[in-house]
This record gives C-alpha cells, structure tokens and sequence, in this order.
C-alpha cells in the first residue's frame, strides 16, 4: 500500500466552496448558494457574514434528519451539470444537494478507465457518477435500495440525452445484489461503492457502515478477476480510518496485483484555497 494521499476536489461552472468556518461550508450550486453544517471546519470564515439563499439545520436522527431554511425562494429542482452530463440538484432532507462534488476526482479517475468497461455502481444514489462512467464508454449496473433515488437517477439519463446509454437502473439492497452476483458467477472490469454510515434497503434491511462493510467489499472482491480494472470505496464515516480501509482493501486484492491507493478526499475553498476534507476513500487498480 502506497503513502496516504489527497484527492481535491477543484471547483467548476456549476458548484465551488465559496467560504468554510465555525463548523459550516458556503457554497454555490449553479444560481443557488447555501450554508450547511460541516463539523471539520474548526477555523475562522474568511468572510464575516455569509448571504445564503438556503440553510440547512441539522436534527438528531440518526437516518439523517433536518431541515431547510429558505431565505429567498430555491426551486424543488434546478439544473446543473459538470461537462457532458446534466442533473437535478435539490435541497434534500439529508442535508446534500442531490449529488457528492467531492466525488469528482473519483469520477475523473474512474472514467480514465471505463471505455468498453462493465461496471457496477453499489449505493449509486442519483445516477452522476453512472452518468460519467458511461459518458466515458462504460456498460453500467446501477443499484440503489431507494426507489426514489434510482427514478432521479433515470431522471437525469433523460436530461442528458442518455436514455439508449447501456444502463441497467435496479432498486435493489446491495448486499443482497451483491451475493446474487456472486452466485450467478458475474464479474466486472471495475466496481464503485459509496455506502452510507447507516441506510436501509428496500425491504427495510439494515446497513450499519462498521458491520457490514467488510464482508460486502469480500463479495465485491469475487467479482473482479486477474483482468478488472479498478475498485473505488469512499467512506463518509469520521471514525473510521483510511489507513483501515486501505488495509482492508490491500489484504483482499492482494492475490490481483496491481495498485492499492488510500487517503483523503477534500474540496478546495475559494476564498483561501484551504483544503476542506470530506471523506476518505482507498482504490485498487490494476494499472
């Protein structure tokens, strides 16, 4: 396993970090700009006050309660895009936006690999990440327990102009998804998982991050052979370490050769150019 590493995620036409500080983030997406709660920025903002059209204020649940505050009207929906790919963002009740910027590294990364590639995407949310990877020439499955989440994603292959893009769009729990595969004696030249901390599938399974992560990222494993391409697990959990997972992710692959990766992910702020850090991730590919 490599040194840790930082993958930073720069800002484009439609989203940045405009300002951080006293536990909150100020940024823009698209026309709309918003405040949310971001417990790593422990220093000062650069700006002494911030003029957002929304903000979210965080609950206690631990599936993600809160709620939005309006300062000037913001649309249920409004559009936005990051190259050849057009998607919905949203003010959703867990406090995002409808997509994760930070991935963007991730998706450039994975889409150096993914011409003429079959690749899965576990927890795939609102399909941007699918969208990129077959933009790039990729065959994608694409599962998420949410319903709701599968038809955005489906949603946003229409903004696109990506209807006929070979895409399988399933609601399905990924661990159960997974095991089938397994079964079924499936591969794939490259799979992305970007599970939650805690999550329940369409059947009301239970998805706890600490419990279940290990066994899945095994079965994901026994779906890559000699010539896949490339393994991407991000993790949003502040407790567990990148060295962990990147450990994890060495001692399964280890039989594949290739390259394991592990470190943090981070977004840029405009205003100073410090670095926010928002996940941690490790990668396996085989070039």
């Amino acid at each position: 396993m490599t040194d840790l590493i930082t993958l930073v995620a720069e800002p484009w036409d439609d989203w940045g970090l405009i300002d951080s500080g006293h536990g909150q983030k100020l940024e823009r997406y698209g026309r709309f700009t918003v405040a949310r709660p971001e417990p790593q920025a422990m220093w000062v903002p650069a700006q002494a006050a911030w003029d957002p059209d929304a903000t979210f204020v965080p609950g206690s649940d631990e599936e993600g309660g809160g709620r939005w505050v309006q300062h000037r009207p913001v649309p249920a929906t409004w559009e936005l895009a990051r190259g050849g790919v057009r998607f919905h963002g949203s003010l959703t009740p867990f406090r995002h936006l409808g997509f994760f910027p930070d991935m963007a590294p991730q998706w450039d990364w994975m889409r150096d690999r993914s011409d003429g590639a079959e690749v899965l995407n576990l927890f795939g949310y609102t399909g941007v990440g699918t969208l990129l990877l077959s933009e790039a020439g990729g065959t994608l499955v694409h599962v998420d327990a949410s319903k709701k989440s599968v038809e955005q994603g489906k949603a946003n292959a229409a903004l696109s102009g990506m209807e006929t893009r070979p895409i399988r769009w399933l609601t399905d729990d990924a661990r159960k998804f997974t095991a089938r595969e397994v079964r079924r004696g499936r591969r794939y030249d490259g799979i992305l998982l970007d599970p939650p901390k805690f999550g329940r599938g369409p059947e009301g399974e239970v998805w706890r991050l600490e419990e279940h992560l290990a066994p899945l990222l095994a079965d994901c494993r026994a779906l890559l052979d000699a010539d896949s391409r490339f393994l991407v697990l991000t993790v949003y959990a502040v407790r567990m370490s990148a060295l962990a997972i990147g450990e994890l992710v060495s001692q399964l692959f280890a039989d594949l050769g290739g390259t394991v990766e592990c470190g943090e992910m981070a977004v840029r702020e405009k205003a100073r150019g410090l670095l926010l850090p928002t996940a941690i991730f490790a990668r396996w590919s085989k070039s």
